[in-house]
């Protein structure tokens, strides 16, 4: 039987700046903490679009809006294929409440996400002409 998992990823912006969120990824690497966008799997029978705009309220306490598709990617582990779709979401709250997941956010401009987001999805952003 084939194994997928689709994951959307939240890019919120509000206004011309960006949310984005610090979390921990692996204590076996040099920072285990890393900053990124809104991420997470999609429930069983959820659209993507709905799980997108759940994920970032479950995370952020943000209520947002889907403006569209950014990219997509792929990526396998082990024997499950992931699917990624990424979103850029509006919103006009700036008050975050972080879910226990995280554990620190910034608003941040454009021209500062080489500050906090690596090489891959920064290559991905100017792709999608963010």
């Amino acid at each position: 039987m084939d194994k997928y998992r689709i994951i959307v990823k939240g890019i919120v912006k509000m206004e011309d700046k960006y949310l984005i969120v610090s979390k921990w990824y692996d204590d076996r690497v040099a920072q285990p903490y890393q900053w990124g966008f809104i991420d997470g799997p999609i429930e069983f029978g959820e659209s993507p679009d709905k799980a997108v705009l759940r994920l970032i309220h479950e995370q952020t306490q943000i209520t947002a809006i889907v403006d569209r598709i950014l990219y997509t990617w792929t990526f396998k582990t082990g024997d499950v294929f992931n699917i990624g779709i990424s979103y850029l979401c509006a919103t006009t709250m700036d008050n975050v409440i972080l879910s226990e997941d995280l554990v620190e956010y910034q608003w941040i401009e454009r021209e500062e996400f080489e500050q906090y987001i690596d090489r891959v999805i920064l290559d991905d952003i100017e792709r999608a002409e963010l």
